[in-house]
């Protein structure tokens, strides 16, 4: 292109026309979310694995147990004859949980109800997202921790900020010490 049938007022024209539409970069602190997440489709994998466990087993014989797992709700339904079946079947989804990496600390065993009959009927719910309560002990133990770092609330998630990488990865190692009642993921750092 020949610049020079070009006039000095169109060249300055564009030239300010092209430092407005981009915005000079601003310098932006390093964050990081905390948020309690579980893979849905790894947790019904590991529920389907337990149904297969418990039908295949002795003492599961000629048994009307159910398992199903609702993902709309996130809750697992559990139907069975006694005390014992319930028991073996919530050790089963736990110990298939583990093996697929998940934390058995997002169910809440809640109390059985009796079902029709003398079947017992339990609802589990699969916690996601940091409740209030969990997220204030987050934000509390950061804030008492005495690292150069901003902790807020938002939704189901806690964000944190600070100066430096360093200060952030301090925290996450702050949070897996501790215990807020359910899994706790790191995600979207940015720098």
């Amino acid at each position: 292109m020949d610049y020079r049938l070009w006039s000095k007022k169109t060249l300055t024209m564009n030239h300010e026309l092209s430092l407005n539409l981009h915005p000079p970069n601003k310098p932006t602190m390093p964050t990081f979310d905390i948020v309690s997440k579980i893979d849905g489709q790894t947790l019904d994998n590991a529920v389907n694995t337990a149904k297969k466990e418990i039908l295949n087993r002795y003492d599961f014989h000629d048994s009307k147990s159910t398992i199903d797992l609702d993902k709309k709700t996130n809750t697992l339904t559990v139907v069975t004859e006694n005390d014992m079946r319930l028991k073996a079947i919530q050790d089963s989804v736990v110990s298939r949980m583990v093996k697929q990496h998940l934390d058995p600390n997002a169910l809440d065993f809640g109390k059985e109800q009796y079902a029709s009959g003398n079947m017992i009927r339990k609802e589990i719910k699969i916690k996601e997202g940091i409740d209030k309560e969990a997220a204030k002990k987050i934000v509390k133990a950061i804030k008492d921790s005495g690292l150069k770092v901003q902790a807020s609330i938002m939704d189901d998630q806690v964000r944190v900020q600070a100066k430096k990488i360093d200060d952030l990865q301090a925290v996450i190692a702050l949070c897996r010490k501790g215990d807020y009642g359910q899994p706790l993921q790191y995600i979207n750092m940015r720098d």
